[in-house]
This record gives C-alpha cells, structure tokens and sequence, in this order.
C-alpha cells in the first residue's frame, strides 16, 4: 500500500522556500520532490489560500513564503493540504449487524481516535520555525557545506 507523503513533501517545499533568497518555480520544488510541477502548484494552491505562501508570475516570479514560521504549526499545515488520514488501517462494515464485527469496530475506533488526537496535538506543537531551527542546528554541524539539492546557491536541504 502506497503511503501519502503529502504532507511530508509540502514540509520540505516549505523549508526550501524559508531558506531560499528568492522566489522559486514549481519547477525547482518539483525536483527537489522528484514529481510534476503540476502536482506542486495544486498542492501549493491550499496554503496560498491560507496566505502561507505568495506566488508571482514572470520573469523573477515564483513562489515565496510570505508566514511567520514561529507562528504556523505542522497541524496547520496538515490542514491546509486537506487533513488526509493519517491511517491506511480501518473497520470492516460488510456486516453492521453483527455483534462481533460491532465490538471489534468498537475497540479498533477507539484506539485510532486516540493516536489521531495524540499526532494532532503533537502537530500542533511543532512549528516551521522548530523545523527551519533544526535544519539549520544539522547544517551547521554537517562536515560538507552542500546538501543533496545542488540546484540551490544558499543553504541546501
């Protein structure tokens, strides 16, 4: 089963674009995610909506994080890229009537309810600043100055 890496992905777009000096294509995003920079702008639309990021078009246009990282947390991001689930696991439903399939829903509800609140409030939590803190504490204690990005002239992730 293929896992969503949505949101894992719009994190490190994120991270680019907070330690970027200039505005980037969808291009340069899409390759960092080695996918379509179609898929980029529509995932990108969301958090323009939310007034997380700005996008210019022509020449020196592109996309620019406009946020205050201290202030947006990985559960507004979740959010923003339309809270897909976090499990891949579920409850059978062939047969709501019967009394074994009711307490084995039951008991496997209950427990995905509680890991869900527990990431949600673990997102809620962490902030883009947390993250861009943490790039930067690893990048600065790398033995080599460029990261796997190359495409980049500042700090690479």
């Amino acid at each position: 089963m293929r896992r969503d890496s949505k949101l894992s992905s719009v994190l490190h777009v994120l991270l680019h674009l907070a330690h970027s000096d200039h505005p980037m294509t969808s291009e340069d995003m899409a390759r960092f995610l080695d996918t379509n920079p179609v898929l980029v702008r529509r995932v990108l639309a969301g958090l323009r909506e939310r007034g997380f990021i700005t996008s210019n078009r022509g020449h020196g246009g592109g996309w620019s994080i406009t946020c205050d990282l201290a202030k947006v947390t990985l559960r507004d991001i979740y959010e923003a890229v339309g809270a897909p689930p976090f499990f891949a696991m579920g409850n059978r439903t062939e047969s709501p009537g019967c009394l074994v399939e009711q307490v084995v829903n039951e008991s496997l509800g209950e427990a995905f309810d509680e890991a869900e609140a527990l990431l949600m409030r673990q997102l809620g939590h962490v902030t883009l600043a947390d993250l861009s803190a943490e790039f930067n504490r690893r990048y600065d204690q790398h033995a080599y100055t460029h990261g796997v990005h190359h495409a980049h002239p500042e700090r690479d992730l």
